[in-house]
């Protein structure tokens, strides 16, 4: 049985693949900050999303979420996404995320 944080975290992932920017945005504070590893840091809701649709492909992505492991404000999950382009070949990436939230109890991504 899944916790609520842990449901909430499978909600955002499943937004973040089907580019659901309205799920997103409500899911995160608006000074979240959005570090990926290797690439850049944005701080803010605004930029954050501003981000998102820069980054939308066009692409349909199949979500695979292997776990989500929560303890207090702090959860992490990982798994892949995958995607074929319009020649047949398929990509595969593969993630592993973590999450600072604001609060325990109903809070929201804050970092």
């Amino acid at each position: 049985m899944k916790t609520q944080l842990q449901s909430f975290i499978e909600t955002f992932n499943e937004a973040f693949a089907q580019k659901n920017l309205d799920v997103i945005a409500n899911s995160v504070t608006d000074d979240v900050v959005w570090k990926m590893v290797g690439e850049r840091t944005v701080s803010g809701k605004e930029a954050m999303i501003h981000m998102l649709k820069d980054m939308d492909d066009g692409q349909v992505y199949k979500l695979t979420i292997d776990y989500i492991i929560t303890h207090g404000k702090i959860a992490s999950a990982n798994g892949r996404m995958e995607t074929s382009d319009q020649s047949g070949s398929t990509y595969v990436y593969e993630f592993c995320d973590v999450y600072q939230l604001n609060k325990h109890k109903g809070g929201k991504i804050q970092k």
